[in-house]
């Protein structure tokens, strides 16, 4: 019987630990989901960055840009990630993995605050 229960306490507590911490997922997926990752576009921190600039042939300068994902809510990021853009590549993400990606960046921008 004791060695049953140790073996019980042995499994719940091997089961509880984790290879990475849930933020270290998330930043994972953020910087790099399927081979391109948010952070190329969306910045460091989700506040968007400029993807390129280039001249049309009349010579008007255009401006692409990653959206400010800052502000996203987690059932916004969802749907966005599950629709298609014309550019932000399709990730196929599944629920679990955008919230950790949202927990990260929300985590990430809070102790950002804090610092300043």
């Amino acid at each position: 019987m004791k060695v049953l229960l140790f073996l019980l306490l042995f499994l719940k507590l091997s089961a509880s630990e984790s290879f990475i911490t849930d933020y270290e997922y998330g930043e994972m997926l953020y910087t790099n989901p399927r081979g391109v990752g948010c952070i190329q576009c969306h910045g460091k921190v989700g506040e968007g960055k400029i993807i390129v600039t280039y001249k049309d042939k009349e010579k008007n300068t255009h401006i692409v840009k990653g959206a400010d994902i800052r502000k996203t809510t987690l059932k916004e990021m969802i749907a966005s990630l599950n629709s298609y853009h014309k550019i932000m590549p399709r990730y196929y993400l599944t629920d679990d993995e955008v919230k950790y990606i949202f927990d990260y960046l929300k985590l990430k921008n809070k102790k950002r605050r804090g610092k300043n």
